[in-house]
């Protein structure tokens, strides 16, 4: 029989909303990366991980861990959000791993906890754990920066004073369970109360950028124009029209970040910069689809005569199937807690997990949104939602922990 850990809903749910309160705006959470926000939440992270009797080691990267004694199971997500961000997204793994690593320490039951940094991707992309795995070293790391020209080095100074030398090293830990709201419709829509995640999706990331000659947008001929942003327009649909023959419908793209120059009503532009993202979770079909992309690109700059560059970034991540006994546990949870009312499902957002699994093997549950709503203020799950996937979750860990 599993053991169970002595978790407490009402001390669990006090703690999140708590979080909730470092960069509160209305219903939603301004907390970016190293904001005074960002800084003041791991203060406070800190202080109740020190309280739960865990010892804290807040690495350079800006990582926060709840320690204990030995090798453990490691249960976590992040606490910073988007610029305009839900409540819940990363905040609801961050506290349910605290909870879980609580109650598991007066059980005697080896679990420490996590906050990663800069998952939201200020600076790049799952930041902290892509530094923690070992995958991008912290000095090339340091040389990322954010829209605002400002660097991941000169972000992480804000926390030297509390942050340590030295990173945890993974090899202590036996592996790494995460939770997170759904973040789609799919739970809320059927009525199910978890979700027990089979894979998270692999992405990839280009920035297009499409030079023309800006010009006088009332005495330059339509015939004679080098409009960036038409140029632009025919690229993408054409992706809509040629992606089909490759993709399923779970397969997703999108242009997200769109900027044109010099951007007045009065003149054609003569440049527009873009970024063109798309997740499956096969990685076939995501070099199938960069084909199809990197075709399309040559064929408008060929036909129109205009200059069409593309940049890879570094968000590329590769699909990643969830460790088959970590998902075995979590339907054995799930089923025990709310029989018949979970489902195995993908993730099709990325996660800390994609990183973590590079070193230890991972699983994930995720809970409902409510309407399928998230990087919004308008964000949220019911609170019943919330105890159920913690009593699932420390349920799994019980089982799982050395």
């Amino acid at each position: 029989m599993t053991q169970s850990l002595p978790i407490d809903p009402a001390r669990f749910l006090s703690d999140l909303h708590a979080l909730r309160g470092f960069g509160q705006a209305g219903p939603g959470v301004v907390r970016p990366a190293f904001s005074e926000a960002d800084i003041a939440s791991r203060a406070w992270l800190t202080g109740r991980m020190q309280e739960a009797g865990l010892a804290t080691h807040m690495d350079p990267a800006g990582n926060l861990f709840g320690l204990t004694d030995g090798p453990s199971l490691l249960i976590g997500s992040h606490s910073d959000t988007q610029p305009e961000g839900g409540w819940l997204d990363g905040a609801l793994g961050v506290v349910m791993g605290l909870e879980i690593a609580r109650a598991a320490r007066a059980a005697g039951v080896a679990i420490s906890c996590v906050s990663f940094q800069d998952e939201e991707g200020r600076y790049g992309a799952l930041t902290g754990s892509d530094i923690w795995v070992g995958n991008t070293p912290l000095l090339e790391a340091d040389l990322f920066q954010a829209r605002d020209g400002q660097s991941f080095a000169e972000g992480r100074r804000a926390v030297a004073h509390l942050a340590e030398d030295g990173f945890v090293d993974p090899a202590r830990f036996t592996g790494f369970l995460e939770a997170h709201i759904e973040q789609g419709p799919v739970l809320d829509l059927s009525g199910e109360a978890v979700g027990v995640v089979t894979s998270i999706v692999g992405s990839r990331q280009i920035q297009v950028t499409v030079s023309g000659q800006q010009n006088h947008a009332g005495t330059t001929p339509m015939s004679m124009r080098k409009d960036a942003f038409q140029a632009a327009v025919q690229i993408a649909t054409r992706l809509n029209e040629r992606l089909q023959n490759v993709v399923t419908p779970q397969t997703v793209w999108t242009i997200g970040h769109f900027r044109l120059s010099p951007n007045a009503p009065s003149i054609v532009p003569g440049q527009a910069v873009f970024t063109v993202q798309w997740r499956d979770g096969e990685e076939d079909r995501l070099q199938r689809m960069d084909d199809v992309i990197l075709a399309v690109l040559d064929e408008v700059a060929t036909e129109t005569g205009l200059t069409v560059e593309a940049e890879r970034l570094r968000q590329s991540l590769t699909p990643v199937p969830m460790h088959a006994p970590y998902q075995a546990a979590l339907a054995e949870a799930a089923e025990a807690v709310v029989p018949g009312k979970w489902r195995r499902m993908p993730s099709g957002a990325l996660h800390d997990a994609s990183n973590v699994s590079r070193r230890l093997p991972v699983g994930m549950l995720f809970v409902p949104s409510i309407g399928g709503i998230s990087h919004n203020f308008d964000e949220d799950t019911a609170e019943a939602d919330l105890v159920t996937g913690l009593r699932v979750l420390a349920r799994a860990a019980a089982a799982l922990a050395p």
